[in-house]
């Protein structure tokens, strides 16, 4: 957040105090004062064209698209990081037709892609929206691609006729790769984004979206936000890791453990519902078969996809490993212990680098041997190694006789060492949400848009109907989010808006002006200063150019940001200005840290001269 709270003045966007003080979008109230509530919490305002919540890969994507479709965007984010479950995500995204699969000699259509998530979904899927998403994943792979991601490896996921999902070279965990791309090419554009912040209201008034109220939480401090703009896209995820709201539609998922990341609590759905937008397949929820039952380390399906098999304690196998994960899941729920483990050996492991990170979180049981490894496990060693023996066998000819699998066929176990992975099923993905068309409007219960809400993700419904296919939720993500990210920017510039603002533009706005009575009385250079503020240090970095100070740079500080950015926006640039600190006045309602400040730019100085 401090990203945004020290470029504020040059982003034009609009801040002020609640306390009657008027700007505009391109100016900052010079004095900033401060009411203090009963809670102590201040509330600012800020004005941008286009607000997305979540910075998830939805939520990313849809604010690389508004940004460049000429908007400004300010992205706000609850948790700490960005990602969200999209980090999290290993075995692919689910296109076709792309170059990549055609370079492979995959033949696969779009057609076959809709018909297979249609199937999936157990026919229960918006077929527009399905068709939208198969339509555009190619494409969602091609731009990913030209942002610099690698996603050249297509592999297999259950349900799917062809190998689609794509994923880094190697087969490496695609999630992480695409979060750090699309975060990387949000920096680029200078996009803002408001960690720590929760939305905590979508605001209506006459008829329409103008902004939400949020929560910004820093070194326990809390800034209250009214952030205006013309559209706003929700993209915050689903409900995943909230048991109180899944068990809410699935009692029986009661004491499942979750594989979601700690912000998948359905905030965006309750924000959705409060002005009336509509919920599709609400009570959809996805249980992934491998899960690692002690620390809840989702196990991708890509493993089975390269060629691992299931099979229960006593050794045996007991279903199609690559049919939908609804399917798998109630097939591990029928064996006596409720649990079963993955098994593959080292030609496997070669052969996905997203195994390379279950071995270091040790995860993994190991014998050299196929009867060694059931003596590791605590099985029956006969049994174990006619198991993989039988299997090894369908690898060669092709048929799967004992349960029909006819994909991830392709390594045979004869490879040593051989490995195991225990897993039981978790709650995995949340396939209902807020109602939206193929536009990412959200839809109300009436059936109209609300005019200025947009939605993508997993906070959506009706994509995936009853099942969601492995590689779908990528596709899903990306597709939409760029769609709710263009449209938004679309509705919020036609009445003209603030802007995209460039870096360029945003370094060239941001550089103070020197009084022309100067003289240049330092010798060029960089140097460091401190002080102590009102919670501990505060550094600057000061660069004298020509004997002139040229910029300052605020390293560290631990003050409530809501004050100390009048201090990055005004102190700072009044002290280039001057090329001194004598004569400036502290910030009003930061005179503490305003103090510090000079100290720290004087210390640093002494020794410039």
């Amino acid at each position: 957040m401090k990203k945004l709270l020290s470029t504020i003045a040059c982003l034009g966007l609009s801040v002020s105090l609640l306390t009657g003080c008027a700007s505009t979008p391109t100016q900052v109230e010079k004095e900033v004062t401060t009411e203090v509530t009963e809670s102590a919490q201040e509330t600012l305002t800020l004005e941008t064209d286009v607000i997305v919540i979540g910075a998830g890969g939805g939520g990313l994507s849809a604010a690389i698209e508004a940004h460049d479709a000429g908007a400004h965007v300010i992205l706000v984010e609850k948790m700490p990081f960005v990602g969200g479950n999209t980090a999290r995500a290993t075995g692919g995204l689910n296109a076709a037709g792309t170059t990549f699969q055609k370079e492979a000699g995959i033949e696969d259509t779009v057609e076959v892609h809709y018909t297979d998530t249609m199937k999936g979904g157990e026919e229960l899927n918006d077929p527009e929206l399905v068709k939208f998403m198969t339509e555009n994943a190619a494409d969602a792979v091609a731009w990913l691609t030209d942002l610099g991601a690698d996603l050249s490896d297509v592999g297999s996921l259950g349900g799917a006729s062809f190998k689609r999902a794509h994923r880094p070279t190697g087969g490496a965990p695609v999630g992480d790769h695409l979060v750090n791309v699309l975060y990387q090419n949000t920096e680029q554009r200078g996009i803002d984004t408001m960690l720590n912040t929760e939305a905590t209201e979508v605001i209506y008034e006459n008829d329409k979206v103008t902004g939400i109220k949020a929560i910004a939480t820093e070194n326990g401090e809390k800034t209250s936000y009214i952030i205006k703009a013309d559209a706003v896209v929700i993209a915050s995820g689903g409900f995943g890791n909230n048991p109180e709201l899944y068990t809410k539609y699935q009692p029986q998922l009661d004491g499942f453990i979750s594989t979601n990341q700690p912000g998948a609590t359905g905030d965006g759905i309750i924000l959705a519902e409060a002005l009336g937008a509509a919920l599709d397949d609400i009570e959809q929820i996805q249980i992934h078969p491998t899960v690692h039952p002690e620390t809840a380390a989702l196990i991708t399906e890509a493993v089975r996809g390269n060629g691992a098999i299931l099979v229960n304690t006593k050794g045996e196998r007991f279903t199609d490993e690559m049919s939908t994960r609804d399917k798998v899941s109630a097939a591990v729920l029928e064996q006596e212990d409720q649990y079963a483990y993955l098994v593959f050996d080292q030609g496997v492991r070669e052969s996905l680098k997203a195994i390379e990170k279950y071995v270091a979180q040790g995860l993994t049981t190991e014998g050299e041997t196929p009867e060694a490894l059931a003596t590791a496990l605590g099985m029956d060693a006969d049994t174990l190694k006619a198991t993989i023996a039988a299997w090894n066998d369908s690898v060669k000819s092709g048929i799967d006789a004992a349960f029909g699998r006819s994909a991830g066929m392709d390594i045979a176990f004869e490879k040593a060492p051989y490995y195991a992975i225990k897993i039981a099923p978790g709650v995995h993905h949340t396939m209902g949400g807020i109602k939206i068309n193929t536009n990412a409007e959200v839809v109300n219960t009436d059936g109209n848009i609300i005019p200025g809400l947009f939605a993508a993700g997993e906070v959506t419904g009706g994509v995936h109907g009853a099942e969601r296919l492995g590689g779908n939720a990528l596709a899903d993500i990306i597709v939409f989010g760029r769609q709710a990210g263009t449209k938004a920017a679309t509705l919020a510039m036609a009445d003209g808006g603030i802007g995209a603002t460039t870096v360029s533009e945003k370094e060239e706005a941001s550089t103070p002006k020197i009084n022309e009575t100067a003289t240049a009385s330092f010798k060029d250079g960089v140097y460091q200063g401190e002080a102590t503020g009102n919670n501990g240090t505060i550094k600057v970095e000061v660069t004298v150019k020509d004997g002139f100070i040229d910029t300052i740079e605020v390293l560290e500080h631990h003050e409530t940001s809501s004050i100390f950015m009048s201090i990055q926006n005004d102190l700072i640039p009044d002290i280039i200005y001057n090329q001194s600190t004598e004569g400036i006045d502290a910030v009003t309602g930061a005179s503490n840290s305003s103090t510090a400040v000079f100290e720290a730019v004087n210390s640093a100085l002494t020794t410039a001269k």
